[in-house]
C-alpha cells in the first residue's frame, strides 16, 4: 500500500515512503528518520506507527479528492445517452447545437423531415459583383477623394486591396489609420459612403444570369438572405429600383455587425436569422476575403469570377462566371453533410501500403560486433 501511493501519486510531490528510502533508512544512520522510529514490532511482526498510518490515510484521501476534482458542470447526467457519434462533443448543451436544422415547433412530420433532408438548405448572397453589376474603380475613387477632403495621404493600391469588404470604419481605424475616435469614425464612413453613391449615380442592373438563378431559388422556396457592409438605406434604395423586393428572407447590413470580411460575423448572423446550421448554408461571392469567411463560419462557398480571373478563386468550393450555371441539384451536393468522404481516402491508404518498396534492410547477428 505504501509503495503504491508513492508512485501514483499526482501531488507532484516527492515520495515519502518508496521502497529506496526504507532501504536507505534500514542501512544508513544519517538518515532523518530511522527504520525503528516509522515501524513498531507487535506480536512478532512490524506495524506502521499510529501517526505514519495517519500520514498515509491523509495521501490516500488527497489523492481521491484529486482525482475527482473536475467540474461539476462537465459531468454527464446519469441517464443522458449520445445516440450516434457525429464527431462533435457530445456533453450535454454542445450538441445539438442551438441552431439545429430541425425544428420541433413543425406540427407536420413530412416539413420536418424536408428540413432534416440534404435538400434543404439556404442561400446567402453578396450584392455587388454577384447579383449587380460592380465597378471596382468607383470604391477605390471614393477612398482617394475622402483622403483628399480630409487631408490624409492617399492610400496606396495594396491598402486598398485590404479592405476590400472591410466596414468603412473598420478599415479607416485598423488598415488606414486615419482616426480612433468613434465619432469621427461614423462621420468619415458615412461621407466615404456619400461619395461612393455619387459615383454610382443610382443606376443599377442585373449581372447575366442572376436574375433566373434568383427566379429558381424563390420557385423552390430556398430562403435567400442578403449580406452587405453597405448602410441599409442604401442597400433598400437599390433593391427598390432593381425591382425585387421581397427576394430576400433576411438583410443583414454595415449596422448590424462589427466588423466585415474576412470576419465571418455577417454570414454567422445571417444564418442565425435563417435559423440554420452554418453547414445547410452556401455563400456566394467574388473574393477570396468571402471564401475565408465563408469557411470560417463552416460554411460552402461559391464563388463567382467577376471582378477576379477563376484561377484566383480556387479556394471556393465552386467556382462560376455566371450564377445560371448552377442548378439546385448542384447546391443540394453542397449543402449535404450527411455524405461520408472516408472511402477514398482508405482506399488511398492501401494503396499506399501496396506500392511500397520491398525493404532493403539485413538482418544483423547480434554478435557480429
Amino acid at each position: 500500500m505504501v509503495d503504491s501511493i508513492a508512485a501514483t501519486s499526482l501531488l507532484g510531490h516527492r515520495p515519502s515512503f518508496s521502497s529506496y528510502n526504507w532501504k536507505y533508512a534500514a542501512t544508513k544512520h544519517n538518515c532523518r528518520l530511522s527504520f525503528t522510529k516509522l515501524m513498531d514490532r507487535k506480536d512478532g511482526f512490524w506495524h506502521v506507527k499510529h501517526p505514519i498510518r495517519s500520514m498515509i490515510k491523509a495521501q490516500a484521501a488527497e489523492l481521491t479528492r484529486e482525482a475527482h476534482s473536475y467540474r461539476e458542470e462537465d459531468r454527464i447526467p446519469r441517464g443522458f445517452r449520445p445516440g450516434i457519434d457525429s464527431g462533435v462533443d457530445s456533453r450535454p448543451g454542445l450538441w445539438p447545437p442551438e441552431n439545429k436544422a430541425d425544428n420541433p415547433a413543425l406540427k407536420n412530420p413530412l416539413l420536418r423531415q424536408e428540413r432534416m433532408g440534404c435538400g434543404w438548405l439556404g442561400a446567402i448572397f453578396e450584392w455587388e459583383g454577384v447579383l449587380v453589376e460592380d465597378n471596382p474603380d468607383l470604391e477605390k475613387q471614393a477612398w482617394l477623394t475622402l483622403a483628399q477632403e480630409e487631408g490624409k495621404s492617399p492610400p496606396p493600391a495594396f491598402m486598398l486591396r485590404r479592405i476590400e469588404g472591410m466596414k468603412n470604419e473598420q478599415a479607416i481605424a485598423e488598415v488606414l489609420c486615419w482616426s480612433r475616435d468613434p465619432g469621427v469614425l461614423k462621420r468619415m464612413g458615412s461621407r466615404k459612403e456619400e461619395i461612393h453613391q455619387a459615383l454610382q449615380g443610382g443606376i443599377y442592373r442585373f449581372r447575366s444570369g442572376s436574375q433566373t438563378f434568383l427566379n429558381v431559388l424563390v420557385h423552390h422556396k430556398v430562403p435567400v438572405a442578403l449580406v452587405s457592409t453597405r448602410p441599409r438605406k442604401s442597400l433598400e434604395r437599390a433593391i427598390a429600383v432593381i425591382g425585387i423586393e421581397g427576394v430576400f428572407s433576411v438583410i443583414v447590413t454595415a449596422e448590424d455587425v462589427y466588423r466585415g470580411k474576412p470576419d465571418p460575423e455577417m454570414f454567422m448572423y445571417a444564418a442565425q436569422l435563417l435559423q440554420f446550421i452554418p453547414e445547410r448554408c452556401i455563400v456566394f461571392g467574388n473574393s477570396n476575403q468571402t471564401v475565408e469567411a465563408a469557411h470560417d463560419a463552416r460554411m460552402k462557398c461559391v464563388a463567382v469570377a467577376s471582378k477576379h480571373p477563376v484561377y484566383e478563386l480556387g479556394a471556393a468550393d465552386l467556382v462560376v462566371r455566371h450564377l445560371d450555371e448552377l442548378s439546385v441539384v448542384d447546391l443540394k451536393n453542397l449543402a449535404d453533410i450527411e455524405a461520408v468522404e472516408l472511402e477514398p481516402e482508405l482506399e488511398m491508404e492501401v494503396e499506399a501500403e501496396d506500392d511500397r518498396p520491398p525493404s532493403t534492410s539485413v538482418g544483423v547477428h547480434d554478435d557480429f560486433w
